[in-house]
């Protein structure tokens, strides 16, 4: 069954791969897709396939987890993507609810295939024979849900060395963190560098999203023609302070269980050498860009040497925005500790201020107050209340922050705060520019506002 199944892959993904959701190479076609290795986890009826698919986009490459299902007479809805050259009609194997039961099931009997092994978190019993739902509206990975209990993440675009996630989550939970879903088990490879493929967790059931929470203020308030001025954004406010406290306990917890160290001397400096690189390559691809890079280079050099005392060094979050926040019965809870997606696996673990992820935190209040009004006609008065709404809630987010953190008040450290806000909107234009081109507004709004 291998060869045929290597055979289709290399023909078929090429076209396939770009309409994925979780697809990261959106900004350049597929070159060549090279499977590098298939091993069959069921061979029976239904059929059950492990690929690693090594993409080639001109000069850059990526490797990429496949699950491909079969079975001899799939209902209509799993139809076939492709046909290998027996005849045998393949798909995507997420779609299959039935099929992903395989996969938790292998957790909690902590089975193996070949180099793929499954793990079952000490003293944690697991329900067996439950059903994978597949969530589609995850961007950079493939989660599948079963039942109310758990909830198992994919990762689709592997690197090299252990998963952060995954290491962050085991950390928070070995010092009883209240703000995150306790995490269950884990796949792992044995072969090669990459060995982290999923991670099981707790599911929050009843949890809302930050993202949807926010938004939904927004556009009651856009909705709103006769809302004053001193109302602007007050049935979120709330919850931005609790959020900003939940992060601090967070990044607290973090220091706990996995250390934390001052600033040593220079470090702000290859931080800022860092922001200039980013701001090199995103010039190269996003020329609209230019007109801000004097007025942007000078924020970062304000960074340069600054003596950020009192703001350790330590693991955080790495790409904290509204989409990784839920609120839950008992408060916030924070998920995704991958860091940025199109970062290096060995930059993502590096030790960092947490002022960065206040600094991510308040990037995505912009982005919620501002994301109706892309693609619209302009309008003064619309646009004062989504600043007014932007102001009020980053300001309540800070204020919850500063009532839990050891290290005080984030706004205390301007400067440094400034300089990190603005490399995440650089960041921003590049996701936007390769994405969502139509979103592309909002962060550059920003940064000639920050900037500025």
């Amino acid at each position: 069954m291998t060869e045929p199944v290597l055979r289709m892959l290399a023909d078929e993904l090429p076209k396939w791969l770009p309409h994925q959701r979780w697809f990261g190479g959106k900004d350049r076609p597929v070159t060549e897709a090279r499977p590098v290795r298939v091993i069959t986890l069921l061979d029976n009826d239904p059929r059950l396939v492990h690929a690693l698919v090594e993409v080639v986009q001109e000069d850059r490459k990526s490797v990429y987890q496949l699950l491909l299902g079969s079975r001899d007479n799939p209902p209509e809805y799993l139809s076939g993507v492709w046909i290998d050259s027996e005849g045998r009609h393949w798909y995507e194997a997420t779609a299959d609810a039935e099929l992903m039961t395989f996969l938790l099931d292998a957790i909690a009997e902590e089975e193996s295939a070949g180099p793929i092994a499954f793990h079952r978190e000490t003293d944690v019993d697991l329900d067996e024979g439950l059903r994978g739902r597949a969530v589609t509206s995850e961007q950079s990975n493939t989660s599948l849900i079963y039942g109310q209990q758990y909830i198992l993440k994919l990762f689709r675009k592997l690197s090299a060395g252990p998963n952060p996630d995954l290491q962050i989550h085991r950390a928070l939970h070995s010092v009883g963190c209240e703000h995150i879903a306790q995490p269950l088990g884990w796949i792992s490879d044995d072969e090669g560098d990459r060995p982290t493929l999923g991670m099981l967790q707790q599911f929050l059931a009843d949890a809302a999203d930050g993202w949807a929470m926010a938004t939904t203020s927004v556009r009651d308030l856009m909705a709103e023609a006769d809302l004053h001025a001193d109302e602007v954004g007050g049935d979120f406010a709330g919850e931005a302070h609790r959020l900003g406290a939940a992060v601090a306990a967070v990044h607290a917890d973090l220091a706990r269980a996995l250390d934390s160290r001052p600033v040593e001397p220079g470090e702000l400096d290859v931080a800022v050498d860092a922001m200039h690189r980013r701001l090199d390559t995103v010039l190269e691809t996003v020329p609209v860009l230019a007109p801000q890079e004097e007025a942007i280079r000078g924020v970062f050099e304000e960074a340069r040497g600054t003596a950020d005392g009192g703001v350790p060094v330590q693991h955080v979050h790495g790409d904290l925005h509204l989409g990784q926040v839920l609120r839950t019965v008992n408060g916030w809870a924070l998920i995704d500790f991958e860091g940025e997606p199109a970062a290096p696996v060995h930059e993502r673990s590096v030790p960092r201020s947490p002022l960065r992820d206040v600094a991510g935190m308040l990037r995505s209040f912009d982005y919620a107050a501002h994301q109706l009004l892309v693609g619209q006609p302009e309008d003064h008065q619309l646009a004062v209340r989504a600043r007014e709404w932007t102001n009020r809630n980053r300001g309540a987010f800070c204020d919850g922050y500063a009532e839990v953190s050891p290290n005080g008040d984030p706004r205390d450290h301007e400067v440094l705060l400034r300089a990190l806000e603005l490399d995440k909107a650089v960041y921003e234009v590049a996701y936007e520019q390769a994405n969502r081109p139509d979103w592309l507004p909002i962060p550059l709004t920003s940064i000639a506002r920050i900037a500025s």
